[in-house]
């Protein structure tokens, strides 16, 4: 891949990584409940869940994706119901009393960082759709393993990069302490927007 296509790559994947959604959401609720390092997990598992999409895509697998509305439709509400769970969970966790005694208090469970982090990048089937649109400017039909795994790297470092950054930016500082002074209404705000979010995956 010439030097100027992979420049206009990265570009790309900063501008999607930048976007807001249930990702972004997620980062920052899982730093904020559980640490620096859950953060981390989350932000590193999502980076291989979408390099995992982008790496399916290139090997042409995700086509069959797209093209089976069974399989496709399995993905998608399934993705739906992980919003709806961690919306509700959410939610469930602003009504808590004491909630900056009860985040100090319980340990960092970076397993549920690593697993929410993977599963809402694998269960959103709309990535396979970006990749296909994606690569296709790229890649062609005799294109070399090295340049669509140069690519895969890419997309999943990006990734990887801007929700580590977002994790280490809302686990210190003086922003961390409002954050966490406010706690019950940040789960709020998070969880009514995940949970309308699994609402809008549903629905469209």
């Amino acid at each position: 891949m010439e030097f100027h296509l992979w420049l206009s790559l990265v570009l790309i994947c900063i501008l999607g990584a930048l976007s807001p959604g249930p990702s972004l959401a997620l980062v920052v609720k899982n730093t904020l409940n559980g640490g620096q390092q859950q953060g981390y997990a989350t932000a590193i598992s999502h980076g291989f869940g979408v390099a995992l999409y982008a790496a399916i895509t290139a090997t042409g697998i995700g086509i069959i994706i797209v093209n089976s509305p069974v399989l496709y439709a399995i993905i998608k509400y399934a993705g739906a119901a992980f919003l709806l769970y961690l919306g509700i969970k959410a939610l469930v966790n602003s009504t808590r009393e004491s909630a900056i005694e009860n985040v100090e208090q319980v340990p960092a469970n970076t397993v549920n960082g690593w697993r929410d982090g993977f599963l809402i990048a694998f269960l959103n089937p709309k990535l396979a759709i970006f990749f296909l649109a994606l690569f296709s400017q790229y890649v062609d039909a005799e294109a070399s393993w090295q340049q669509k795994a140069i690519m895969t790297a890419t997309v999943g470092g990006i990734d990887t990069l801007w929700y580590c950054i977002v994790a280490f930016g809302f686990s210190r500082g003086p922003l961390l302490k409002k954050l966490k002074a406010n706690s019950a209404i940040v789960d709020k705000v998070t969880g009514g927007f995940l949970v309308l979010l699994a609402a809008r995956v549903i629905w469209t």
